[in-house]
C-alpha cells in the first residue's frame, strides 16, 4: 500500500519544508519535492496543513492504581483517546508494589496492555522497593525494552524512597546506563502540613496546593540534583510545575550535569485559581505537583525555549468526578491524585505556536522528537525521514475547536479545560502506516498497537 500525502509543510524539530511524503507499508518510503511522485494507491491532500510525526506522550497513566481506585482510562480507551489528538506513542508506567518484584510487575502490565492498544506503546519501571533483587533486577528490565525508572521523594508509605535507597538505584543506573526518572517533592513536610491543614478543619480541595508549597517541590528537585551528582547518574525530572525547581534544573544543566525535565499543559495553562473552584470543582484539577499560581507559567515557557524543560508531557492519569474524585469530598487528601490530558496535549502545544511562545519546529521538538530520543524511539519515531515508522500527522493549524467533555474520547466525565477555544486541529493521523483517524472518525483498531522495547537514552551515550 502506498500512500501519498501531498502539498503539504513537512514540520521536523529542524524546521519546515513543503514536501511530500510517501507512506509505503508501516513506514515513510520518501520525502520529496512537491509532484515529484505521482504513482500512488492513495492520496491525502494537506494543503495548507501541517505534515508532522505523530506526537510521543512519555507520561501516561492507564489503568493505574491510587487510593483505593483505578484511572477511567484503560489502555485500549486511552490509546484511542491519544490517537485522536495526535499522539501515536504512549509510554506508560508498570507500578511496583512493595513486597513484589519488578518483573512480575512488568509481566502484569504486559497482561494489561498487550493486543488492547490502539497506537504503540511502552513502559517506565516505577521502583517502590530498592533492595538487593530490584537493584539486580533492574538489568533484566533493561535487557526487555524498559530502561527508565521512575522514584519518588512524595507520597510516605506508598512511593516514597529515602535518599540513602535513591543513591543506591542512582548507583545501580550509573552502571548500567538506565535513566532515573523523579517524583521530586518533599513528602515527609508535606504530610506534616497536609495533617496540619486538617487538623484545623481544612478540608476544600485547594488545601491540596497550599499544602505542596512550590519551595518544597524545589528543595527536593535540588537534593534529587545533588544526589545525581554524587552518584554520576543522569536524571529526568517528571511533571516540573513550579520555577523553583526550574532554577535548580538550569543551574545544574549549566553545568554540565546530564538533567533534563519535563512539563505539562496543566501548568502552563491553568492555575492554583481553578484548584480553589467552589462547591468541590476545584477536586477536578488536583494532581501532583499541584497546580501553581498564574505568574510560575511564563517561567515555564521560557524553560521550553531555552531547552532548560526538554519535553512537555501530560502525567495522563484521569479519574471521573463523580465516584473517584468524590471520595475526597470531605477530606482533601483523599482525593484521587491526577488529570485527563492524552487528548489535547498536540493542541494545547500548538496553542503556544498560536501564541508566538515557541516555533512550529520546537513545538515537534518537545512533543515528538526530543521524547523518541530521550527514550530510545528516534530515529524509529518523531521525525518525517524515509525508514521511520509511518506514524504520521496531518495538521491543520488554522481550524477553530473547543475543547469540551461532550466531545473528548477519554473516559472520564469531565473536561480540564472545558470551553477553552483554541486554533488547530488534528486532520488524518496514520499510525505505521494505518489511517487510523480521518474524515472525523476513529479507524483504527483495539490491539493494532505495539510494544516498543526501546534503546537506551541517546542524550546519554
Amino acid at each position: 500500500m502506498r500512500t501519498l500525502i501531498r502539498g503539504g509543510t513537512v514540520v521536523n524539530a529542524t524546521g519546515p519544508v513543503v514536501a511530500d511524503v510517501l507512506i509505503t507499508g508501516e513506514t515513510i518510503g520518501a520525502v520529496t519535492e512537491p509532484g515529484l511522485i505521482t504513482v500512488a494507491d492513495e492520496e491525502v491532500d494537506a494543503t495548507g496543513k501541517y505534515v508532522i510525526p505523530g506526537g510521543i506522550d512519555a507520561h501516561t497513566h492507564m489503568e493505574m492504581p491510587f487510593g483505593g481506585t483505578y484511572s477511567s482510562d484503560t489502555f485500549a480507551t486511552g490509546t484511542t483517546a491519544a490517537a485522536w489528538g495526535g499522539t501515536t506513542t504512549i509510554i506508560d508506567f508498570a507500578v511496583q508494589k512493595k513486597g513484589t518484584s519488578l518483573l512480575a510487575t512488568l509481566d502484569a502490565w504486559h497482561e494489561k496492555a498487550d493486543g488492547h492498544c490502539a497506537v504503540d506503546y511502552g513502559f517506565h519501571m516505577i521502583v517502590a522497593d530498592v533492595d538487593d533483587q530490584s537493584l539486580k533486577e533492574m538489568q533484566s528490565c533493561i535487557d526487555q525494552g524498559v530502561n527508565s525508572f521512575k522514584m519518588f521523594m512524595a507520597y510516605p508509605g506508598v512511593f516514597y524512597a529515602t535518599d540513602g535507597e535513591i543513591l543506591r538505584a542512582m548507583q545501580r543506573a550509573t552502571e548500567t546506563g538506565a535513566l532515573i526518572m523523579m517524583h521530586a517533592e518533599n513528602g515527609i513536610a508535606i504530610d506534616e502540613l497536609v495533617a496540619e491543614a486538617l487538623a484545623a478543619g481544612h478540608i476544600d480541595p485547594v488545601q491540596h496546593g497550599l499544602t505542596r508549597p512550590p519551595e518544597l517541590e524545589g528543595e527536593a528537585t535540588s537534593r534529587a540534583i545533588q544526589l545525581a551528582r554524587v552518584t554520576g547518574a543522569p536524571l529526568y525530572i517528571v511533571h516540573l510545575s513550579a520555577r523553583h525547581a526550574l532554577e535548580a534544573v538550569a543551574e545544574a544543566r549549566d553545568t554540565g550535569q546530564n538533567v533534563f525535565a519535563e512539563t505539562c499543559p496543566q501548568y502552563l495553562y491553568l492555575s492554583l485559581d481553578d484548584l480553589a473552584k467552589p462547591d468541590f470543582e476545584g477536586a477536578k484539577y488536583v494532581a501532583s505537583p499541584p497546580l501553581r499560581t498564574k505568574d510560575h507559567q511564563q517561567d515555564l515557557w521560557r524553560g521550553l525555549r531555552t531547552n532548560d524543560l526538554s519535553v512537555v508531557s501530560t502525567d495522563h492519569c484521569p479519574f471521573c468526578f463523580k465516584d473517584q474524585k468524590e471520595l475526597g469530598r470531605s477530606d482533601f487528601s483523599k482525593i484521587p491524585n491526577g488529570m485527563p490530558g492524552v487528548e489535547h496535549r498536540m493542541d494545547l502545544l500548538h496553542q503556544g505556536v498560536v501564541a508566538g511562545e515557541i516555533s512550529p519546529a520546537r513545538w515537534v521538538e518537545i512533543a515528538s522528537t526530543t521524547p523518541a530520543r530521550m527514550f530510545g524511539l528516534y530515529p524509529r519515531k518523531g521525525v518525517i525521514a524515509p525508514g521511520a515508522d509511518a506514524d504520521v500527522v496531518v495538521y491543520d493549524p488554522n481550524a477553530k475547536q473547543t475543547i469540551s467533555a461532550a466531545t473528548h474520547h477519554m473516559n472520564v466525565d469531565y473536561s480540564a479545560y472545558e470551553g477553552m477555544e483554541i486554533t488547530g486541529k488534528v486532520d488524518v493521523v496514520f499510525s505505521r502506516g494505518t489511517k487510523v483517524i480521518a474524515d472525523g472518525a476513529f479507524h483504527g483498531k483495539e490491539g493494532h498497537g505495539r510494544f516498543l522495547s526501546r534503546e537506551l537514552s541517546q542524550y546519554l551515550l
